[in-house]
């Protein structure tokens, strides 16, 4: 039953509602309609249905158990399921503070690439959404990285763990312009025009994150974004997950290398300008880890801060900005 997707025609509103009790979407269209009624249809097979036929209106009706999804000739007969079986969902409370949906579209898609995918530590899959005064900040950590991002006029009053598999999900099901957040007790509610979208709260304590930021860092390199993306791209040729990529930063710039003994290395240099109390530090990272970073910065140019090869590095704008990733060093 949490495969189907409830479908309600009231007037000439088509309301189409999903979930699986973690996460529940809700949405409307303008519709013209023969009849009302409910129909529970299988969600991902009407769906991929739909996305088949050609071009123009489509039609759906049902009958005797079945529905039957008509467009421009080709026609689907799926199985319905019962409507009486369809979870029942109490109304979403009212209420929110609207947010720029676009800036928060971007926040999430920055934070949620240090959420966990590990489900046996759950508080580690979710993101802290923490009211900052007038602003809100979305943290997220899996332990060996950190990603932190502040955005302005947006004062929650409260905060919430919220499963990063459901916000990832914002943007394409109610994403727009303008977006209400609300959080409560057991669940966070986003609107829009698009429809609403209801996730469930993670529970627990979310690690104590600010510990683990330092006031200062001595050394740090800014580098151009794009050149430093290529070449762990290159690097990432010959290394794995497994393989750390090493780094010497030195006035001039960095050089990158990885060795890995049964294929070879690869070794080169990236211009940039070193600030530090070190002639030269040297460090290593985990690639994916750290091009993960590189690209969730919002500029041209990259900020690495470093304090040795064994304590946790910053990534981040040059000129600080709203966003920040914080990453553990491999021991080499």
């Amino acid at each position: 039953m949490l495969q189907g997707v409830l479908c309600e025609v009231i007037g000439n509103t088509l309301r189409a509602t999903g979930t699986d009790l973690e996460m529940t979407v809700k949405t409307s269209l303008e519709v013209e309609a023969g009849e009302e009624g409910s129909v529970v249809i299988p969600g991902r097979l009407a769906a991929e249905a739909v996305r088949k036929l050609p071009a123009g209106p489509v039609t759906i009706s049902s009958a005797e158990g079945e529905v039957e999804i008509l467009g421009q000739g080709p026609k689907f007969r799926l199985r319905q399921l019962a409507v009486e079986d369809f979870p029942q969902l109490d109304e979403p409370p009212a209420g929110g503070v609207e947010v720029d949906g676009n800036g928060l579209a971007e926040a999430i898609r920055q934070v949620t690439i240090a959420a966990s995918a590990d489900a046996a530590r759950p508080i580690l899959t979710g993101v802290l959404f923490e009211g900052e005064g007038e602003g809100l900040r979305l943290v997220a950590t899996d332990s060996y990285r950190l990603a932190v991002r502040d955005l302005a006029g947006a004062g929650l009053g409260g905060s919430g763990l919220i499963p990063a598999r459901g916000l990832r999900e914002l943007e394409r099901t109610v994403g727009a312009s303008k977006v209400s957040v609300l959080l409560e007790p057991r669940e966070a509610v986003f609107r829009s025009d698009r429809g609403v979208l209801r996730l469930r709260l993670i529970e627990g304590a979310f690690p104590k994150y600010r510990t683990l930021l330092p006031d200062s860092y001595p050394n740090q390199i800014s580098i151009d974004k794009t050149s430093l993306l290529e070449a762990l791209g290159r690097a990432a040729l010959v290394a794995e997950d497994h393989i750390p990529v090493r780094m010497k930063i030195s006035n001039g710039g960095v050089e990158l290398s990885v060795n890995r003994h049964d294929v070879g290395g690869e070794t080169e240099h990236i211009e940039g300008d070193f600030k530090g109390a070190e002639e030269e530090v040297e460090i290593a990272f985990n690639p994916r880890y750290l091009a993960d970073g590189v690209a969730a910065v919002d500029s041209e140019r990259v900020r690495l801060q470093v304090i040795d090869g064994l304590k946790p590095s910053v990534i981040d704008s040059p000129d600080g900005g709203e966003f920040l990733y914080l990453l553990m060093p491999v021991r080499v």
